[in-house]
């Protein structure tokens, strides 16, 4: 089985979020699995050098652009096991960031029919299947039916997209349509590309892809309501048998508190006394008071109302007089970031506000806290609840998206969960449910019992991947 993973971004070439993991880890795992999978994302001028010292040149080509032919160059290189096409274009990749420029439309206009131009000529690879995610790859599917589904190369592949976040959907003017893509005006209707008064490139994967995946099995289910159909959730219905969720999972050798050299103090299951001297020394780092018996609430998380730091601005008085220690690490918009600012410097024993981001801190935080505070408006998959997990670090959640499916509260009666969950979208039951967690911080038996369920969680990509294929079976 040979697939084509298309995406924007790919760790560790280039990552802004969370489709940079996925575009690593899932491949890997695949291919650990006995899948020809391999990965095709742009060459954005910000890649080390290191890197880009290493590519090989495949071939060069026209882009079609509308009316315009554009370079195209297919470079490639092999990294930990897994095969990485790069489409190589300096006019448009070569920038400072990878997103949000004014042409994007046009930057990812290309990158969709570039992506079909370079299959014609790699190296003894055909894809069966091509995997596209998210917005940027929308259009490929749209483009391969118009313009090669006759070629003998293409007329055979399938096509799966998956979304990673329907709120991203990466709308442009309809003018698109003929100036970028070459695609007639009968395309610009609610079946096909339309989305109000222009072209949605998440639209033009949903309706013409031969499956669809999204990131959690809840997700899946929401998205089909008016709430976090985001205007779209007429076709997700629509389209529900083609539509499946697969939950995330994470890189087990990436996260690792038995081998991680960047935690102060490796742990497992059998030595959960290292978790607490990672809470002191971080407690030390920090400089907030070191008590070990303190419990300690970590958050890494971008600071917006999604991730539901609205709902801590309602009662941050309140969460700050319990007997806790709250750790941020993250950056947003700028009233969340002045107001932990503001609360750090009111409240210097109680909390401590690092806005910035720097991953070898937020691997501390993951080791070092006690509890994971994610009370998310919505959260497709989620992987801070899952880091969390992986270092024994208790996560409160709101039930939503991934963080259902993947944290089940605290039973007391059965002893069964792995975790503590609210489910309304509300602040006063967010801080019921943190004075929950943290008055059973203080039944260390019981709690130790959790962290030690939690170490051994099997949260990898296995179980996932093995869903992938499956859904990759059934195409063919």
């Amino acid at each position: 089985m040979k697939v084509l993973f298309v995406a924007s971004e790919a760790h560790p070439f280039i990552k802004t979020g969370g489709l940079g993991d996925v575009a690593y880890a899932l491949p890997k795992t695949l291919r650990s699995l006995g899948v020809d999978v391999r990965v095709i994302i742009p060459k954005y001028g910000t890649m080390a050098n290191s890197f880009k010292e290493k590519l090989k040149t495949l071939s060069t080509f026209n882009v079609p652009v509308g009316w315009r032919n554009q370079y195209g160059g297919l470079q490639y290189l092999e990294y930990e096991g897994i095969p990485y096409y790069f489409i190589d274009n300096e006019y448009y990749f070569k920038r400072p960031a990878s997103y949000g420029y004014y042409d994007d439309g046009e930057r990812f206009s290309y990158f969709c029919r570039a992506v079909l131009e370079a299959i014609d000529t790699m190296d003894n690879f055909t894809p069966d299947i091509i995997h596209c995610n998210d917005w940027h790859t929308g259009m490929i599917i749209p483009l391969m039916k118009e313009h090669f589904s006759w070629k003998n190369n293409y007329k055979n592949i399938r096509t799966i997209f998956t979304i990673h976040n329907l709120q991203y959907q990466g709308v442009f003017s309809k003018e698109i349509l003929g100036e970028l893509l070459s695609l007639g005006d009968e395309y610009f209707t609610e079946d096909k590309l339309k989305y109000y008064d222009g072209v949605s490139f998440m639209k033009g994967g949903l309706n013409f892809a031969d499956k669809i995946t999204t990131v959690s099995n809840t997700y899946a289910e929401e998205i089909k309501t008016a709430f976090y159909g985001e205007g779209l959730h007429g076709l997700l219905c629509a389209r529900s048998n083609d539509l499946s969720g697969i939950v995330n999972g994470i890189d087990t050798t990436m996260y690792d508190p038995r081998k991680d050299k960047e935690i102060f103090f490796n742990f497992d299951e059998n030595n959960i006394e290292n978790k607490l001297f990672n809470k002191t020394k971080l407690q030390e780092q920090l400089n907030l008071p070191v008590n070990k018996d303190i419990p300690m609430i970590g958050m890494v998380t971008r600071l917006a109302s999604q991730k539901g730091i609205d709902l801590i601005s309602c009662l941050i008085e309140e969460i700050l007089q319990l007997n806790i220690q709250l750790v941020v690490l993250g950056t947003g918009e700028p009233t969340y970031e002045d107001m932990f600012r503001y609360y750090a410097g009111k409240y210097p024993d109680k909390l401590s506000a690092n806005i910035c981001f720097n991953n070898e801190l937020a691997k501390k935080i993951y080791a070092g806290s006690d509890l994971f505070l994610m009370p998310s408006l919505f959260e497709p998959c989620g992987i801070g609840q899952l880091i969390a997990l992986r270092y024994g670090t208790l996560p409160i959640v709101r039930e939503t998206g991934g963080l259902k499916d993947t944290v089940i509260s605290f039973n007391e009666v059965t002893g069964e969960g792995n975790g503590f969950s609210f489910s309304n979208y509300n602040a006063h039951d967010m801080l019921y449910t943190i004075k929950r967690a943290v008055s059973l911080y203080e039944n260390k038996p019981v709690f130790n019992n959790l962290i030690k369920r939690a170490l051994t969680e099997d949260n990898s990509w296995c179980i996932s991947a093995k869903k992938y294929i499956e859904l990759y079976s059934s195409l063919q």
